[in-house]
């Protein structure tokens, strides 16, 4: 069975620490054949199942399809698409997709100031003053 137009890719996506995964289904699928291109925000998976070249035989039963399989993603502007990386084992192809610098999550200090009727007499209080020592 070939299909004229490109399969969709069964595929899982969880984040892990300062990564995405993608793990997609692509079993039988030659690995030399697995294409994984990145075009500004694209990420796009291609891969291609080839019917085995046997004339010599009269098919009882071809139910494995054939032909190409696609699967396309529009990455966030946090993946550092330079350090995208992608391996294929078992059938299963994984993509690591890193998350930049900036789009990690970081901790924000809290500023305070102590309530005064001159606003340039107010000093942010850090963690080892309190407002009476301020206001002694």
């Amino acid at each position: 069975m070939t299909f004229s137009t490109p399969r969709l890719i069964p595929m899982d996506l969880y984040r892990d620490a300062d990564s995405y995964v993608l793990n997609a289904d692509l079993p039988g699928i030659d690995p030399q054949s697995v294409d994984v291109d990145v075009d500004g925000q694209l990420l796009s998976i291609r891969a291609e199942r080839t019917a085995p070249g046997r004339d010599d035989v009269r098919w009882i039963a071809r139910e494995r399809s054939t032909g190409s399989y696609l699967r396309r993603f529009t990455l966030g502007q946090g993946i550092d698409t330079a350090h995208i990386s992608a391996s294929y084992d078992n059938g299963v192809l994984s993509v690591v997709l890193p998350v930049t610098e900036k789009a990690k999550p970081r901790k924000v200090e809290v500023q305070t100031s102590v309530a005064s009727p001159d606003p340039a007499q107010s000093a942010p209080v850090t963690a080892s003053e309190s407002v009476e020592d301020l206001a002694a």
